[in-house]
């Protein structure tokens, strides 16, 4: 069934403050761990900041909103500043999605502070219910960004991952194909929509599920 304007309206006013704080800090921890490194990329074009117009992707905040996965503008790295190229962009790649599974937790608890007020003072319902919403949507979204990054599809974080892992040949070779990748996923989001599927939902809602019923969250 199509939601209603009202009811897509709630749901991206609940999503919002989760999904621009969990960009925004998927960003920044990239960032901050690459200037721990020794580059300074990131510092020098404005993208250590917490203001979230400079991390937005219109795409990705538009792919979110339309099929629950979505993507921010990279941060700029340059690896020619690292001592060791490949192990410190796979420890640039792990601090972003480790910034999401941070918020989970934070949301999390959120979550289970304020459901117990929502529940025995009904006369602050009005105020405690949205914030109870958003705790939750804290929790699934963050964790939805974490796992999507992870994905070994370059060029997202868990690419980077991959090629750390891999021969110094192959691992050049694969993240090459980081060119393709926004194409391939921008391609594997139109399919699903037009064949009523979700073939990255299936590989992201799982885990998804997993560590949200871990942190006593339904989804």
């Amino acid at each position: 069934m199509l939601e209603s304007v009202s009811d897509q309206i709630v749901r991206i006013s609940i999503l919002a403050v989760p999904l621009l704080l969990g960009l925004t800090c998927h960003e920044l921890a990239h960032g901050l761990v690459a200037l721990s490194l020794g580059d300074p990329t990131a510092k020098l074009a404005g993208r250590l900041t917490m203001n979230p117009i400079r991390h937005l992707d219109p795409m990705g905040a538009i792919a979110f909103i339309l099929a629950n996965i979505g993507w921010a503008k990279p941060v700029p790295v340059n690896p020619m500043y690292f001592k060791r190229p490949m192990r410190d962009m796979m420890l640039v790649s792990l601090a972003g999605p480790g910034a999401n599974f941070l918020l989970a937790l934070l949301f999390a608890g959120l979550f289970h502070v304020l459901l117990p007020q929502a529940i025995t003072r009904p006369e602050l319902a009005s105020v405690l219910h949205p914030l109870v919403l958003i705790g939750q949507a804290g929790v699934v979204v963050n964790l939805m960004l974490a796992f999507f990054n992870l994905l070994p599809i370059p060029p997202l974080d868990g690419s980077n991952i991959l090629a750390w892992l891999l021969p110094d040949n192959l691992a050049y070779k694969f993240l090459s194909l980081g060119r393709y990748g926004f194409m391939l996923l921008l391609g594997l989001l139109i399919i699903s929509q037009l064949a009523g599927i979700s073939l990255l939902g299936s590989l992201i809602f799982p885990p998804v599920g997993f560590v949200s019923a871990l942190l006593g969250v339904p989804l």
